[in-house]
């Protein structure tokens, strides 16, 4: 397995420079900005990417306003509470993007996040001292407890809301594989285990954020 050093080299190669590989990447918050951040955003951040998944963003940056108005600011109590009949109106609000399962997974969330905030001073409490070295973890626990969570989609809800962690797009898995950590799409525990195990040796050698590890590998190679 290459070093960090190694593969930020492959990557500034292909790119033209290790500035331009780390341009503009993602800067997360310090861990007592990110427990801070009310249980709102952390509930708008899930439902923006579970209304992403399989459409164009431009889509939803058009609806969002509605979308917000609609589920009242995605203020949590608010959105657990929702009876079903209220869920169902919303299935027919021209607000919306018109999915049965997305809006029942942002009220099911809203029932999460109300649930862990009750156990933990707010919801960013559990997010933001999740430790690094198990960040895999994490996101097999918003796949399990949320709903449609899964994927990508949980581990982006995370990355805008501040959280440092890694994201397996097509690249970065690519790199992976190339570099032997995994031979396909980690989604057994042993594969999963070898992908954190990986990040943390990377994270090691290089001081860098698992933020900017994902983004150089996804910089070093064509998927």
């Amino acid at each position: 397995m290459h070093t960090y050093d190694e593969i930020l080299a492959i990557a500034a190669e292909r790119k033209g420079g290790a500035e331009e590989v780390l341009r503009d990447v993602y800067i997360p918050k310090l861990p007592h900005e990110m427990a801070e951040t009310p249980d709102a955003v952390w509930l708008a951040e899930m439902a923006k990417h579970i209304f992403q998944a399989g459409m164009s963003w431009k889509v939803v940056e058009g609806k969002w306003p509605g979308i917000e108005e609609a589920f009242h600011g995605f203020d949590v109590d608010y959105v657990a509470g929702l009876s079903e009949d209220e869920i169902a109106a919303l299935t027919k609000d021209s607000r919306l993007i018109k999915s049965a399962p997305k809006i029942k997974a942002v009220v099911d969330n809203a029932k999460f996040i109300a649930k862990v905030s009750a156990e933990n001073g707010g919801f960013g409490n559990k997010i933001a001292y999740w430790p690094a070295e198990t960040y895999f973890d994490l996101l097999d626990w918003l796949k399990k407890e949320g709903a449609r969570l899964g994927g990508n989609t949980g581990a982006m809800a995370m990355r805008w809301c501040g959280r440092d962690g890694f994201v397996l797009s097509d690249s970065v898995v690519a790199r992976l594989i190339a570099e032997g950590v995994i031979d396909k799409a980690p989604t057994s525990k042993a594969a999963k285990k070898a992908v954190q195990e990986a990040f943390n040796t990377w994270r090691e050698q290089s001081g860098q954020t698992l933020n900017t590890i994902s983004r150089v590998l996804a910089q070093s190679i064509d998927a």
